[in-house]
């Protein structure tokens, strides 16, 4: 299965120490220089990222087509804009980004998303996680992701834990 990556996802599992979570269900991960540039900015998970790059769950590819990169890049940052480049001419099974903007594009382009609280309910469907609530509690508290009640709410619901 291809499975590119934007920075956001990779920050929010490193920073609440669920990383390693992610190979377990994508054994590799194809992120763009750019957002390996991205990651290796935050001092507090650039040694987990360092792992999963010397584990090879995390390789490097850069996107060819410069001029879809550039294109994108007019209204993205430009780790989203290399992430659904890359995404898309690979064609891809899944990219995995967060950012409303990134994957409004992401969905134009046909692409299949996943954002961190997806990836979190289905780790917990896949029985790799026993429950989801305190992972989607720290990232709120120690990640500082921002999610609406409703997501959170519809996440709980997914996951088989609303009470």
């Amino acid at each position: 299965m291809k499975v590119v990556s934007n920075t956001s996802p990779l920050v929010n599992l490193a920073v609440i120490g669920q990383l390693p979570l992610l190979q377990r269900i994508y054994p590799k991960i194809l992120i763009p220089p750019t957002v390996h540039n991205e990651l290796i900015c935050f001092p507090p998970i650039q040694t987990a990222i360092a792992q999963q790059v010397d584990a090879g769950a995390l390789k490097l590819q850069t996107p060819r087509n410069s001029a879809l990169v550039q294109t994108l890049s007019q209204a993205l940052d430009p780790g989203e804009a290399a992430a659904i480049a890359l995404a898309t001419e690979l064609r891809a099974e899944r990219l995995l980004i967060d950012e409303r903007a990134g994957r409004r594009v992401s969905k134009q382009y046909g692409l299949n998303i996943r954002g961190i609280v997806g990836i979190l309910v289905n780790a917990k469907q896949q029985g790799l996680i026993l429950a989801t609530k305190p992972l989607l509690d720290r990232l709120i508290q120690e990640a500082g992701f921002r999610m609406s009640p409703t997501l959170y709410e519809s996440a709980l619901k997914a996951a088989n834990e609303l009470n």
